[in-house]
C-alpha cells in the first residue's frame, strides 16, 4: 500500500507520497472542485497507481468534504479521515513538534502508514442533506442569540431608534429563517423512512429532544462506528486519568477529542436526563453520592446518553426504562 498525507485548508492540498522507497515527494494544489483528478494525474506520474494508495487527511471543518468526496467517487484512491487530535498526539510520539503544513502532511502519511485507521465511507445524499441542515440549523441559532444580544444592549442605552428598529428587523428575521429551517429538517426526516424511524428510536431516550435528536442521527448516520465505546472516544466524552505510582493521583478529566458543539448539546440533555430519566437519574445521584463533582457526573450520563443513542439504533428498538434499569 502507499499512503498519501493531505493537509487541507480553505486555499490549498499540501500533498506528501510516502511511495514504500524510503523516498517522500510532496506537492501543493489549490483546494477547489475536481481537486481529484489533478491528484490522480500526479500519482500516475510519480509511478502510483491510485488503486494502490491511502489517502489519509484530516476532519477540517468541511473544507475536507471536497477532496474526500471528489477521491472517492471519482478515483480508485482509498480515502481515511482521521480525528485530528489523535493525528497530533502521534505527531508528538514521532518528537515532530513542528506544525506547518507539509510536516503535517508527511504526519498524516505516516499515520496511514503506520496506524491503519479504517477506511472512511460516505454517508448517504439523504445523510448528506441532514447533516447540512443540520449544520445551517447551529449557525442561525447562534447568528440569532448574537441578534437578541446586540438588540439588548441598544435597548439599555440611549440608541437611536433608527438602529434599534434596524437590530429588531435583523433578528425577526433571523428567527424566520430559523424557523423555515427547521421545518426543511422536519420534512426531511419525515420523507425519509429511514431518517424518520432513527430519529423516532433517539427521542425515545429520555433526555433526548429533536435538536439533540438530529445531531446524534446526522452523526452516528454520517459516519461508521464499530462500537458505542468508539463513538464516545470519537465524541470527546471519555473520561481521561491521570494516575502514576504513588504520587500523581489527577483527577479524571473529559478527553474532549471530537466535535465540541455537540459535545454542548449533549451537556443540556445530560442535565434532562439527569432529573427526568430513571436509570440515568440512578447513575448521576450514585456519583454524586460517592463524592464526584457535579460535571464529572454530568459527564458520565452524557456518555451514558451516547452509548443509549448507539443501542436503540443498533438494535433497532426503542429504549425500554425498565430493560436500562435491570441490565
Amino acid at each position: 500500500m502507499i499512503y498519501l498525507g493531505i493537509d487541507v485548508s480553505k486555499q490549498k492540498l499540501d500533498l506528501c507520497l510516502l511511495s514504500g522507497n524510503g523516498k517522500k515527494k510532496s506537492k501543493s494544489l489549490k483546494n477547489q472542485p475536481d481537486v481529484e483528478l489533478e491528484i490522480n494525474d500526479w500519482l500516475l506520474k510519480q509511478k502510483c497507481p491510485p488503486e494502490q494508495v491511502m489517502a489519509v487527511m484530516e476532519a477540517t471543518s468541511i473544507y475536507h468534504e471536497n477532496v474526500a468526496y471528489g477521491l472517492t467517487e471519482n478515483t480508485p484512491v482509498t480515502v481515511c479521515i482521521a480525528n485530528p487530535q489523535r493525528v497530533r498526539e502521534f505527531a508528538r510520539g514521532l518528537g515532530i513538534l513542528t506544525k506547518n503544513d507539509s510536516i503535517d502532511a508527511y504526519v498524516l502519511a505516516r499515520y496511514g502508514e503506520l496506524k491503519q485507521p479504517d477506511v472512511w465511507v460516505p454517508p448517504s445524499p439523504e445523510v448528506r442533506k441532514l447533516k447540512e441542515l443540520v449544520r445551517l440549523r447551529d449557525s442561525l441559532q447562534v447568528d440569532v442569540q448574537r441578534a437578541k444580544n446586540r438588540l439588548e444592549k441598544g435597548q439599555s442605552t440611549r440608541t437611536s431608534p433608527e438602529v434599534i428598529a434596524s437590530l429588531y428587523r435583523t433578528q425577526c428575521a433571523l428567527e424566520i429563517e430559523l424557523e423555515r429551517v427547521e421545518k426543511l429538517i422536519s420534512d426531511h426526516t419525515d420523507k425519509n423512512d429511514g431518517l424518520k424511524k432513527d430519529l423516532e428510536l433517539l427521542e425515545s431516550i429520555k433526555g433526548i429532544g429533536n435538536v439533540v435528536g438530529t445531531t446524534m442521527l446526522a452523526v452516528l448516520r454520517g459516519n461508521t462506528f464499530k462500537s458505542a465505546a468508539q463513538l464516545a472516544a470519537w465524541l470527546g466524552v471519555v473520561p481521561i486519568e491521570k494516575i502514576s505510582g504513588s504520587s500523581v493521583r489527577g483527577l479524571a478529566r473529559m478527553s474532549k477529542t471530537g466535535p465540541a458543539d455537540v459535545r454542548a448539546k449533549l451537556y443540556m440533555a445530560a442535565v434532562v436526563a439527569a432529573r427526568w430519566n430513571g436509570p440515568v437519574k440512578s447513575l448521576y445521584e450514585r456519583l454524586i453520592a460517592k463524592g464526584e463533582p457535579a460535571k464529572v457526573a454530568l459527564g458520565a450520563v452524557m456518555r451514558k446518553l451516547v452509548h443509549l443513542c448507539f443501542g436503540v439504533l443498533k438494535t433497532g428498538e426503542p429504549w425500554d426504562e425498565n430493560y436500562v434499569a435491570t441490565a
